[in-house]
This record gives C-alpha cells, structure tokens and sequence, in this order.
C-alpha cells in the first residue's frame, strides 16, 4: 500500500509542467490530468504525457474538452496563423502582449485548474501541481505568483478538503526550469513544446524559441528534434 499523500498533476507534457510534476515524484502518489481543448498539438501532447508518466510509473487521465475549442479565436485551437518571434524578440514585452493575445483561451488555467480540484476533491490528494512559472506570467497572467495566491485562496473557502496548489517553478525562468529538470533527472527530451503540433518541434513558434533559449543558456544538452 502507498504511503505516500496524493497529489493531482496538470500535465500537458510540456516542458514546465513536466519538470513540476517529476519535482514531486518522490513525495506524492501522483495522479496527471492532461487536457485535449482542441488544440493543434493535443495528440503530440498526450502522447508525450503518457511517455512521461510511463516513466514515473503513475495514473494518467486524458480529459477531453471540446468546447473550450469553439471559444474565442486562439491560434491553438483555430486556422489563425501562430505568431512566430526570434530569439532576439522574446524579451520584447510589448510585441509578447500581442502575441500572448493571439494563442490565450479563454479562462484555460482557471478551467483546468478546476477540474484538478474535483479530481483531488473525490481522489483525497492534499496538492495540486502545476507548472506556472515566471517566464509566462510576464505575458500570461494566470500564471503568476499572483494568480497562484489567489486560486489557493478560493479553495481555502471553497473546498472542504485542505488542498494547496504547489508551483515549484513559481518564482523561475525557463533557463532555471531546465536546470532544475537536469537536476532532478526528469525526462526533458520527452517533454513537447511546439505550437503547432508536428511530431518534431517545428522550432520557430514562439515557444519553440524560448525551449530552445533555454537549453542554450542553461548548458544542458538538448535533445529536441527540430524542424518538422
């Protein structure tokens, strides 16, 4: 019998929450959720979820959510062309407003987020793991530290379990994010960052660029295969 507390993990495969949920391996039973809203890259996400959680040796549920899909106008989820920026570009805050504007969904964490909640309600996990982090919520709010306080604050009301949502990579950059993912030996080469959803990373979607930063700074070897 596992000893260990339960915890729910928003898994979408990418790079942070990859390195978030295997932070925890060793100090929760942890079951992932990963969310199919319709995005362009939903297939390359689950599958790199459940390779990772293969790894682990732990629970994976795929979610699936439609309609979220038919909301707003996002470039994950519609024709609309996803925005690409140069790596000399990512730090530009004004041109990462507007393309933050092209690829938000409408409410997505806050939906998410939600659902884990339930799962962690009927499942008796005391943790939500998430991988928000410092990088996004410079252009994604619902990913900050901010945001982080205040959605603890509502299940601290709002449920009648004692559940925290845990975000190691709260107060991180994506080039800290790979160092500590090397660090704690999580399987980086399985994570899937790419917008567009090529069984290669595309390697010039914005979030291509800013995988591919961070392994160039953080001196880790990087394994992604670039260029679908």
């Amino acid at each position: 019998m596992n000893s260990k507390p339960k915890a729910t993990s928003v898994l979408s495969g990418g790079l942070d929450s990859t390195v978030a949920t295997f932070y925890f391996k060793d100090q929760y039973q942890i079951h992932a959720l990963t969310f199919n809203y319709g995005q362009r890259s939903a297939e390359m996400e689950i599958k790199s979820s459940q390779a990772i959680c293969d790894v682990m040796g732990i629970e994976h549920t795929v979610i699936d959510l439609p309609w979220l899909a038919t909301l707003g106008n996002s470039a994950l989820t519609s024709q609309e062309e996803v925005p690409r920026l140069g790596m000399d570009q990512l730090d530009d805050k004004e041109l990462c407003d507007q393309t933050a504007r092209k690829v938000w969904v409408p409410g997505r964490n806050i939906v998410f987020t939600a659902i884990a909640t339930s799962f962690a309600e009927a499942e008796g996990a005391s943790a939500i793991i998430v991988g928000w982090d410092q990088e996004e919520a410079v252009t994604f709010p619902d990913n900050s530290l901010e945001f982080l306080e205040a959605f603890n604050q509502v299940l601290e009301v709002g449920s009648l379990d004692e559940i925290e949502i845990k975000a190691p990579l709260i107060n991180l950059n994506k080039t800290e994010i790979v160092k500590l993912g090397d660090r704690v030996d999580a399987p980086l080469h399985l994570s899937y960052s790419c917008y567009m959803g090529g069984e290669g990373h595309c390697g010039v979607c914005e979030s291509c660029m800013r995988r591919k930063r961070a392994f160039y700074n953080s001196g880790v070897v990087d394994r992604t295969l670039y260029g679908d």
